[in-house]
């Protein structure tokens, strides 16, 4: 089990555990305002923070912050569409958010392109290629700030540094390093909370 530390986000307007081994990618290059990005120090895994505008119309309801959570996924994934598959997607509750403010969460896996310029380079290059990308998405709908908040665990699995007979989304194994992240996510939705609504008005 994970080691915690409540982590002030933003200034301080928001606030949620994050694993302690975990550091804040902006002490080491610059990130955009409307993201906070945190990294395992000892992995490849990060959870990424990211402030949206609210996209689709007004309302709520499964079908309208459905189409929402694929705009943001396909916008996550860029050119990656083509290899994405999408395993489940569910309603989250934040345990301190108001149970009125919609929240969703979805497991995919990406799997890159080969890379066309290693053809012919030989198998060095392709056997430290990431295999596939597990990504947990869970947005927040925040309709009075006008503001969808996306929070975005991006679980990269690197040949030799996991176990791929202990992966396999279609029988249910999701393997280590995905069950940490659900490990991550719901420890973030039982302990985030915003301090400071003005945020959304900076961002």
């Amino acid at each position: 089990m994970a080691t915690y530390n409540s982590t002030p986000l933003f200034g301080g307007a928001l606030i949620c555990d994050l694993p302690a081994n975990f550091v804040d990618v902006s002490a080491l290059r610059q990130v955009p305002d409307n993201q906070e990005v945190y990294i395992d120090k000892d992995g490849f895994t990060s959870i990424i923070f990211d402030i949206n505008e609210r996209v689709g119309g007004p309302g709520t309801g499964p079908e309208i912050d459905g189409r929402a959570l694929t705009t943001h996924l396909e916008e996550v994934v860029a050119e990656d569409i083509v290899n994405l598959h999408v395993w489940n997607t569910t309603p989250t509750q934040f345990s301190r958010l108001n149970q009125d403010i919609p929240a969703y969460t979805l497991i995919a896996t990406v799997t890159p392109h080969p890379d066309p310029s290693s053809a012919g380079v030989g198998q060095q290059q392709t056997d430290v290629q990431n295999k596939l990308t597990a990504i947990i998405l869970t947005m927040v709908r925040l309709e009075r700030e006008k503001t969808d908040l996306l929070i975005t665990i991006n679980v990269p699995h690197i040949r030799g540094e996991y176990d791929e007979d202990d992966v396999d989304l279609q029988l249910g194994k999701q393997g280590k390093l995905i069950g940490d992240a659900v490990e991550y996510a719901s420890r973030i939705w039982e302990t985030f909370k915003v301090k400071n609504w003005g945020l959304f008005k900076e961002v």
